[in-house]
């Protein structure tokens, strides 16, 4: 039996989504058509985008069905500001954190590079929060020349759990439209737009045990966007294109399924978590945790999210050791996977390069047990140790 503990990058799906999506794959109908086909697809969308919305705060109208995470991120950072520059021609300037997921780093180094935008790269503490009052001087330094601001509610690599609420007061105090990337927090954290006062809130599908392929950018009514797309007018001309309607209908479900059970389930995984954390820990091999730790916390990080560090280990070498022990993990953002660069994230907390290229990110979920947990306890020496002979480390 394996243990998967990579539930950031995907979680499996859960069974109510995966019967939702056999029932209604093997209907036939395009949401947009007028027949009755047509019209039950359409119901079905409907539906499932009323129950998005309840569970986020928000209304149906605000809620705009994707393919998934980065293309949510993708419409709400170039959209928002394509749309603030044709009305206002002098806010140029995008604000956003130096720890964000790929998804808006480089849709806002698209912007600069194609777009006559500037960036606003905010500095993170040690343990990862965004330094509000930074934002506050950028907003009164620069108040006609801000378009957007964008900081995620979680972080998809070290779990830190951000300000949101007062990130968006300030922004909503300048009258600036606030994006949050919220694709670790929905379903695991007290997610609600209208409670937070953001004007544009990323969410995925796959990363609440609902189908991959699938998203949503709720965009609130007063919050101009341009569309990223063309072609069809669907969703009020903000995203074009057929619906998939057996898909998004197992998102809803998952979605409601996660945020029912979602109180018992942060006390669960906060557990599980700790009991990871303080075994490493424990085992005497120099290793570290990333980010602001207390047992029990779930309000400053994500209840499922363990990052350590192993010294003098390469990050990728732990990573194929612990699969060839049955362990799957990963070392950061399964979007970034591949790169030889060290996470942007932990540099930009001060953590040196090579600590930083011996970064593990175990994740927790809904399957998740303590016996997956006491999986990677018991490999773990071994793997290290192998690590630092394959590095030439002995200790």
């Amino acid at each position: 039996m394996r243990a998967y503990l990579d539930h950031a990058a995907t979680t499996p799906m859960r069974r109510v989504a995966v019967e939702t999506l056999a029932e209604l794959a093997a209907r036939t109908g395009n949401a947009s058509s007028l027949h009755a086909s047509g019209r039950r697809a359409r119901a079905v969308v409907e539906d499932a985008r009323e129950r998005v919305a309840a569970a986020l705060g928000a209304h149906p109208s605000e809620v705009v069905f994707t393919s998934g995470g980065t293309e949510s991120d993708n419409l709400a950072v170039k959209g928002a500001y394509a749309a603030r520059r044709a009305s206002q021609p002098a806010r140029r300037l995008v604000v956003t954190s130096a720890v964000e997921h790929h998804a808006v780093l480089d849709a806002v180094e698209h912007l600069v590079a194609t777009q006559e935008a500037q960036a606003h790269w905010l500095r993170v503490d040690a343990t990862g929060v965004v330094d509000a009052q930074e934002l506050l001087e950028v907003l009164a330094r620069r108040e006609n020349e801000v378009a957007l601001v964008s900081v995620q509610w979680a972080n998809n690599e070290i779990g830190t759990v951000q300000p949101i609420a007062a990130l968006a007061a300030a922004a909503r105090d300048a009258g600036v439209p606030m994006h949050t990337d919220a694709v670790q927090a929905a379903g695991v954290l007290p997610v609600d737009v209208a409670a937070a006062g953001v004007d544009l809130l990323t969410v995925s599908s796959h990363k609440v045990g609902g189908p991959l392929g699938v998203g949503a950018l709720l965009v609130g009514r007063r919050t101009a966007l341009e569309p990223g797309l063309h072609g069809g007018g669907q969703q009020r001309g903000l995203r074009s294109g057929t619906l998939d309607a057996p898909g998004i209908a197992a998102f809803a479900a998952a979605l409601d399924e996660a945020i029912a059970e979602r109180q018992q389930a942060a006390a669960r995984l906060a557990a599980l978590r700790d009991r990871l954390i303080s075994g490493a820990l424990a085992l005497g091999l120099g290793i570290e945790v990333t980010g602001r730790w207390e047992a029990g916390d779930t309000a400053y990080r994500l209840p499922g999210n363990a990052h350590l560090r192993v010294p003098d280990c390469d990050g990728d070498a732990l990573l194929y050791l612990l699969d060839a022990a049955g362990v799957e993990c990963s070392t950061g953002s399964a979007c970034a996977a591949g790169t030889q660069r060290p996470s942007h994230v932990l540099l930009a907390l001060g953590v040196a390069e090579d600590q930083a290229r011996g970064a593990l990110r175990f994740s927790l979920g809904h399957t998740s047990s303590e016996d997956d947990v006491d999986a990677v306890l018991a490999v773990l020496p071994q793997v290290v140790q192998q690590a630092r002979r394959a590095a030439g480390v002995s200790r």
